[in-house]
């Protein structure tokens, strides 16, 4: 049963102050059944018959999100962010909404209804406009499908994996570094209980059935809390078998069936499949859409002319199979990515031709030698001297941060909520050499949205490798090199004859000879007539080679070309988790006059609101419908998305609903527009408006989407609207 009120003429008034809900109660009799209260219960003030009762309800904490998260989540405003609220609204609006869901859905599958498809079109439409055209880049739209060997050879096969083990009673699938993680974090509380220290607990979510390892007050020997402490601060360095010996060796056990989980074995996150109807092509679905880029770097770079430096671009879905998809759209199995391969010459210490224009943007840094600290501590300093001090290591990269800043300040990101975070070597990708992320503070805590890597030439270099396509770029030289060294030349008629199956490998032994090593061998050569080559796994790994096959010679070599292989800058955008993000930077509520709840508000920019005008007659008299349609019509053709709500709501609820869907502009229709052709524009965000002629709202409404101009021009520039000029009697 819940708690009940008997009141006549009952007044309330409530606050929340800190973990604290004070209610005012005037007048009333109040009967609460107190035991079945889960909360703790103080009165503030002395009962009288003339003065207002205060009582305080001690509110217990959510066990839906962590305290810590919460604490740091506020709305557009400041108010503190309510995620089950907005995510309520979301659904409602169908923003999103979980893919299958009368099946029963699937976690970490989501569908975008019309509002979520606009939003994200409008993100889509930005980031073109931002990079691909302001860069010139080069798009391409590559296959999901892809095959084992393409994979294989990128290192996803092999690296692209966590490592899981299964709960022998009950079939429980764990990831292992999670589950070794859980345990030791519990053991630890429990010995900070046991030493009388203050445990912060982490809050659960109710709706998860799973039994977590819980902490029990028993005191541990210091030499093993340290040992505990050094294997969480590299939990991420330990491989499975690794992950397997710390099982057996702390007796961690699962706390759902108090039983050691089997040996870990790797889970790689792709989803894998079959091409063709004989299933005779393994593939996977691809995990990025970075693959597709490289294996056409050659024809990119013929469309290019060969110019170097220059960037391809690609936006698509990718696919990863997450163990356990959590935070809605900010860990799901199906996403949508926009990724960069900016190609550059190493030689050129990686410098960019524009970085000028951008290295006065100040950025806040989490650099990860103060992440190694123990700190999370931001230094705000510009881009250029980030670059200068060594901070960020090359200018391209540098470049591209501080675009990723300018291209998510222009989506709306609220710029106290973003930070570039430098990945420490634990967690580096293997094919990056240096890697930043822009995350986004949200209720879930700090969200990596954007990756910045510098691949350096791996991907080229393993392709090129395997296939032996010439993935290289050749370069005229300014001034021809001359270069003077020992050369090997081999009598490849009679080397392979001689030495069959052993012949390209003792061949290979032979050419990878370093420059010093070979004026050994020619001088070996000519005063022994023979050489003798190690060559690990050939008879007992020495092998003798006369000089009618091989010869050593001093050459003088001119090179008018250059050949290298381009370094690559990655910059990867998470759409969904930008989507998500921006949503909640946006997100605020508008109280009501009459005291109902609170309504949600999307204070979208007009550029990336999924409508950019909602078009609302007074009333649904038919003399209205002919110029809702004609301006419909004019707002389409102009590019303007635009709704026409004409139901039977009032006018403040038509708004209102508009709000939650972000729609930045109302124009309303009334009688004065019968009789004199004004109409007014209203603002979605400080509910003001102006009244004009047809055609100047219009055009204050496309200046306005294109970001020509602010609320305050147009308030500048037209009349402000506060009541009707001409009264006419509603029809």
């Amino acid at each position: 049963m819940k708690p009940f009120l008997h009141a006549a003429r009952t007044s309330l008034s409530a606050q929340i102050v800190g973990a604290t809900f004070k209610l005012t109660l005037h007048s009333c009799r109040l009967r609460v059944p107190v035991k079945r209260v889960a909360c703790s219960f103080r009165v503030y003030s002395a009962f009288t018959a003339s003065a207002p009762r205060s009582y305080a309800f001690q509110v217990p904490k959510s066990k839906k999100n962590n305290s810590t998260k919460m604490s740091s989540a506020t709305t557009l405003k400041g108010q503190p962010l309510d995620r089950a609220a907005l995510e309520s609204m979301l659904r409602r609006r169908m923003f999103y909404t979980p893919s299958f869901e009368i099946y029963g859905g699937v976690s970490g599958l989501y569908d975008y209804g019309p509002p979520g498809c606009a939003l994200q079109a409008n993100i889509i439409d930005l980031w073109r406009k931002h990079f691909v055209l302001e860069e010139d880049m080069l798009e391409v739209d590559c296959s999901v499908l892809t095959p084992h060997e393409v994979l294989k050879t990128s290192g996803h096969v092999d690296k692209f994996a966590d490592w899981m083990c299964k709960d022998p009673e009950n079939g429980e699938i764990l990831r292992a570094d999670h589950f070794v993680e859980d345990i030791l974090e519990s053991r630890l509380k429990g010995d900070k209980e046991a030493r009388g220290q203050k445990v912060e607990e982490k809050e659960e979510d109710p709706k998860k059935k799973k039994k977590k390892a819980k902490s029990t007050a028993v005191l541990l020997d210091d030499a093993v809390v340290k040992e505990y402490e050094e294997i969480l601060a590299q939990i991420d360095n330990y491989n499975g078998e690794q992950l397997g010996e710390l099982i057996k060796k702390y007796d961690l056990r699962n706390p759902a069936t108090n039983r050691q989980p089997e040996p870990p074995v790797s889970f790689n996150l792709m989803f894998q499949t079959s091409i063709g109807p004989s299933s005779n092509i393994p593939g996977y679905l691809r995990p990025e859409t970075a693959q597709g880029q490289f294996l056409n770097f050659a024809k990119l770079l013929e469309f290019n002319t060969g110019q170097m430096p220059f960037a391809s671009a690609s936006i698509g879905k990718s696919y990863r199979n997450e163990i356990s998809p959590r935070g809605g759209l900010l860990r799901v199995r199906e996403f949508l990515m926009a990724e960069i391969e900016h190609f550059v010459d190493p030689e050129g210490h990686k410098k960019h031709a524009r970085f000028h224009e951008v290295e006065d943007i100040e950025l806040a840094f989490l650099d990860r030698d103060t992440q190694l600290s123990g700190s999370t501590a931001v230094k705000k300093q510009t881009i250029g001297q980030a670059v200068k001090e060594g901070l960020v290591d090359n200018e391209t990269l540098g470049y591209f941060l501080a675009r990723i800043h300018l291209f998510l300040k222009k989506l709306g990101v609220d710029q106290t909520k973003i930070r570039f975070r430098q990945h420490m070597a634990n967690e580096m990708a293997h094919y990056a050499c240096d890697c930043w992320d822009a995350e986004l503070l949200t209720s879930s805590g700090w969200i990596e949205c954007v990756g910045c890597a510098d691949r350096s030439a791996y991907d080229l270099s393993v392709h090129a490798n395997k296939t032996g396509a010439p993935l290289v770029v050749r370069a005229q030289l300014d001034e021809p090199k001359v270069y003077e060294e020992w050369e090997v030349q081999i009598e490849k008629k009679k080397f392979g004859p001689l030495f069959k199956k052993n012949g390209k490998t003792i061949e290979n032994a032979i050419l990878a000879t370093p420059q010093e090593e070979l004026a050994k061998l020619a001088k070996e050569l000519e005063e022994t007539g023979k050489i003798t080559v190690n060559v690990p796994g050939v008879a007992d790994g020495k092998v003798e080679v006369s000089k009618d096959l091989v010869a050593v010679k001093w050459v003088k070599r001119v090179e008018h070309t250059r050949e290298y292989t381009p370094n690559v800058i990655e910059p990867s955008f998470g759409i969904g988790r930008i989507l998500y993000s921006l949503i909640e930077h946006n997100y605020w509520t508008r109280g009501t006059e009459g005291g109902d709840e609170a309504r949600g508000v999307l204070s979208f920019p007009p550029t990336v609101a999924p409508t950019k005008v909602l078009i609302v007659p007074l009333s649904n008299n038919k003399e209205f419908t002919p110029t809702a349609h004609k301006l419909s019509q004019k707002l389409r053709s102009a590019g303007i998305s635009s709704r026409v709500d004409d139901s039977g709501a009032s006018l403040g609820k038509r708004y209102s609903r508009n709000d939650e869907l972000g729609t930045p502009f109302g124009i309303t229709i009334d009688f004065q527009t019968v009789q004199d052709g004004t109409i007014t524009l209203r603002e979605r965000d400080s509910t003001r408006q102006v009244r004009a002629d047809e055609e100047k709202i219009l055009e204050a409404i496309k200046a306005l989407v294109d970001d020509k101009k602010t609320w305050q021009d147009i308030e500048s520039e037209l009349p402000l609207f506060v009541s009707q000029e001409i009264e006419v009697a509603q029809r």
